[in-house]
């Protein structure tokens, strides 16, 4: 299991809702903008001896406690939702939203204790549920089911985890989209909820004992509830909960006092024999590992690896050897084994060596090592023996990412995704001893994959550095230099954008319209150089690498700027301002969506500081110069024509708190001199993408994709919809 994509990092989760006014509008052309006035205060900071104003710090503050911000999103979202009612093609664009989306769809299957569960949905289900059976050929059964639990849909299921002998899961309840979470424990056999409940939960799995007697998690103190959603997350910490004791009785395993920054992840080993401890302090994939040998009642948690070097992936463990995949003197990765009997780095043993693409995932199946890697943002999956001599590989059948590969080193099989622009992700067995690849379940979408085609190309961003960038589209689409298209990037915390089946994206496409996704700097795609080449004093080579994928499709003949927009999530949404204001004649429409807007204060809330990784910090000169340089909010010019822009956030966004896109939006709105729109849509019991119900996806979406429609003056294909 690769813990990375529980901890802070984590903005892949983008969307953000909101709800429509309550008066309808009719279709016609969009009415004339009367935005609502937004106060301004006189408020200075002093950065290093810089003046900063921010006029609109009051927006800062908290929805559910200020009356002043409530009023002022209200406010907005009346405008918004009526301009956004106005567009005549909105309503057709849900309709055939909600017609592709309504197909099954199915989680890749975990297996403990000799049952089977996975994810399902059944198409517009507003949750995913949870089914289980004893074998794959046995009749499924509803374990859980998170439509019951609210009746808007905003209650979700987070994760659930099978305890070792089957007779019970723990899962994690998300609320409004907020990123913390409540953790409860289901009867497999009963289907009874125990009366179990943790609370102060967030950036933690759950670990079960081998014995399935309980499980360890990480968990914050509590705080006053009118801090919850807004204050910084200090003194994580390990406890382990016995099956039907209250919280209180919870054993404290392990916590930092002295570093209350420090955040800790645990995991048990599948053999039940290691606890393997996480620390991490941010967001650069740098970990310290603690280790406690839990075949020995007497022994306590003891330092295994210290320093906040390097990369420390736990893959799983065979005896007393832990597998480690790691970037240390490997900026691509490796795969080392640690005996935890003697763990000096001298003795640790390089099992797979650092190779020319990017070792991305490891897991231990079947007696063997299966490995993906990145090949120019492609998956490569090969197969391995423990002592690293490759012994295949794993076809797969074209451009798209493959992931998954759970189970136990003693499995006979596992499962794996497949997926890409054209292809919905289907889920698929590979035989450990004979190498066969069958499908499992393969989703039943209306629409032919033959008829879109995908393609990667290779540009030269403004140093020289060649940048890859996946375009598709459908086959009769024949880019003429006027073509709509969006221009999807992220460019952070390493994270890469390999190609996934999207619904909204197929929607896109098949309204006539170029997707394309620029594989720029900060991500992982090439490993820790690229990363770090999109960091801190060097963020500018994220901009310049999106703005130079744009000026490639314009000089290729795809697009104009006028018929180009650009979106993205978080990370992404700051990338879009960013832009935004650096080259606001090279695009129609920007769409940021709950980014990261004010890059002199994000270390102020939540989740913020561990940011700092990647942005730098105000509190550092030099980075204070680099971070205002670019920061959204502070770029904002005034008598300049940006394009159109629809700024999309949540009032339970805890991780980019909302305050980022208020403050954004104010300013973009009181500097634009042109008559593009510049709105905000601001979506209620929502956080940062995750747990967002359905209905409210496609309300969302069937917004953005109208605003950019409208904003591209772009004419969809006749009888679309029907």
């Amino acid at each position: 299991m690769d813990y990375r994509y529980l901890l802070p990092l984590v903005f892949v989760l983008i969307s953000a809702c909101g709800q429509p006014a309550e008066e309808p509008v009719t279709a016609t052309e969009p009415a004339t903008i009367d935005y609502p006035e937004t106060a301004t205060v006189d408020h200075i900071d002093n950065y290093h001896g810089t003046d900063v104003a921010d006029p609109f710090r009051w927006l800062e503050d908290d929805v559910r406690e200020s009356d002043d911000v409530k009023a002022w999103v209200d406010s907005q979202n009346d405008v918004t939702f009526a301009y956004l009612k106005s567009i005549e093609e909105r309503d057709v664009i849900e309709e055939r939203l909600t017609e592709l989306w309504d197909f099954e769809r199915y989680g890749t299957p975990v297996k403990e204790g000799g049952r089977y569960y996975y994810s399902y949905n059944d198409g517009l289900q507003n949750q995913n549920v949870v089914y289980t059976q004893p074998s794959l050929e046995a009749e499924a059964t509803l374990l859980i089911d998170p439509n019951t639990w609210s009746e808007d849909g905003t209650i979700a299921l987070a994760s659930y985890y099978p305890s070792p002998d089957g007779k019970h899961v723990a899962y994690l309840v998300q609320d409004g989209g907020s990123d913390w979470r409540t953790a409860r424990v289901i009867e497999v056999d009963t289907g009874n909820v125990l009366d179990d409940a943790l609370e102060w939960l967030k950036f933690t799995g759950l670990t079960w004992a081998s014995d399935g007697s309980g499980f360890y998690y990480s968990r914050y103190p509590a705080t006053d509830e009118e801090d919850k959603f807004q204050s910084l997350n200090m003194n994580q910490s390990i406890y382990f909960h016995a099956l039907g004791t209250p919280q209180a009785d919870d054993r404290l395993v392990f916590a930092s006092p002295d570093n209350p920054e420090w955040g800790h992840f645990a995991q048990v080993t599948d053999d039940g024999r290691h606890l393997v401890i996480t620390i991490w302090k941010g967001t650069d994939d740098r970990y310290q590992i603690v280790h406690q040998d839990l075949t020995d009642p007497e022994a306590a948690p003891e330092f295994l690896i210290t320093g906040f070097d390097n990369d420390y992936t736990l893959v799983g463990s065979v005896g007393d050897e832990l597998y480690f995949r790691t970037n240390r003197d490997a900026p691509r990765n490796r795969l080392i084994a640690i005996d935890a009997t003697d763990p000096a780095p001298e003795n640790w043993r390089e099992v797979i060596p650092q190779a020319q693409d990017v070792l991305d995932g490891v897991n231990l199946i079947g007696g063997k090592i299966i490995a993906d890697y990145m090949q120019d943002a492609q998956t490569v999956v090969k197969v391995f023996s423990t002592d690293g001599e490759q012994t295949g590989t794993v076809d797969l059948p074209g451009i798209g990412t493959a992931g998954g590969f759970s189970g136990k080193f003693d499995d006979p099989e596992t499962f794996f995704v497949y997926t890409s622009y054209d292809t919905p992700s289907t889920i698929n067995r590979l035989d450990m001893e004979t190498g066969e690849v069958s499908v499992f379940r393969q989703p039943d979408v209306s629409f032919d994959p033959d008829d879109y085609t995908v393609k990667q190309v290779f540009y030269e961003s403004k140093d020289g550095t060649r940048v890859p960038m996946f375009i598709a589209h459908h086959v009769d689409v024949v880019p003429d230099g006027k073509t709509p298209t969006m221009l999807y990037g992220y460019g952070g915390f390493n994270i890469s954008q390999t190609p996934q089946f999207s619904i909204t994206r197929l929607a896109w496409m098949e309204m006539g319209g170029i997707y394309a996704v620029a594989n720029i700097r900060g991500g992982g795609e090439y490993g820790v150089e690229w990363h770090k080449a999109g960091t801190k004093l060097q963020k500018q080579n994220v901009f310049d690498d999106f703005i130079a994928a744009a000026e490639y499709l314009v000089d290729e003949g795809y697009t104009q700027p006028s018929k180009l927009a650009i979106f993205g999530g978080s990370n992404g949404g700051l990338l879009v301002g960013a832009v935004t204001n650096q080259r606001p004649d090279l695009f129609g429409a920007a769409v940021p969506a709950v980014g990261v807007m004010d890059m002199l204060r994000f270390q102020e809330f939540t989740a913020g500081r561990f940011w700092v990784d990647d942005y730098g910090s105000s509190d550092n000169p030099e980075e204070f110069e680099a971070l205002l340089a670019y920061s959204p909010y502070h770029n904002a010019k005034q008598g300049t024509e940006y394009p159109a822009i629809l700024v999309t956030t949540a009032d339970t966004d805890d991780r980019v708190v909302p305050g980022h896109s208020f403050k954004y939006a104010a300013a973009m709105q009181k500097a634009q001199a042109g008559s593009a729109p510049v709105l905000i849509r601001i979506e209620t019991r929502a956080g940062h993408g995750s747990g967002k119900p359905t209905e409210m996806i496609i309300e969302d979406y069937a917004d953005r994709w109208a605003f950019i429609v409208e904003n591209l003056d772009m004419r969809l294909p006749e009888g679309y919809g029907s």
